[in-house]
């Protein structure tokens, strides 16, 4: 896998995947764009949130809706590096077996999220979940 990133202006900057796509970066303190910390925050989201629908489904569980809230803590002095990141899954679907829910979350962070485990190592990884209806 490679990418790439170009300066655009002041503290902008253009991701480019291999894979073809593009995103902007802002350094500033994210005033116009997400900053890379909020990027590695939302892989984090994004590679666990695979992991649970794929478990979900894999499982025959019926999903329907899958939404990550991440919190985290930061050092306050540089580098600024994350200290904790939860990730909390809210999840929707018929009839969904609370003990499945339960572990695909947890096999999510320890053992299929490659992001998570590459934070893990520095960072103290958390998560939680609830079902929620399918009209949230």
């Amino acid at each position: 896998m490679q990418a790439q990133v170009k300066w655009l202006e002041d503290f902008k900057f253009v991701g480019e995947s291999q894979s073809g796509h593009s995103i902007v970066m802002d350094g500033n303190g994210g005033k116009s764009a997400p900053s890379p910390m909020e990027m590695v925050l939302m892989a984090a989201g994004g590679c666990s949130s695979v992991d649970v629908v794929d478990g979900l489904k894999q499982a025959g569980e019926r999903v329907m809706g899958c939404n990550a809230k991440l919190t985290t803590q930061r050092r306050d002095s540089a580098p600024r590096v994350f200290t904790q990141i939860n990730i909390h899954f809210e999840i929707s679907g018929e009839s969904l077996s609370e003990d499945v829910v339960s572990r695909v979350t947890k096999d999510s962070l320890e053992k299929y999220c490659s992001v998570c485990l590459m934070l893990g190592g520095e960072v103290e990884m958390t998560h939680s979940w609830e079902l929620v209806s399918n009209n949230s």
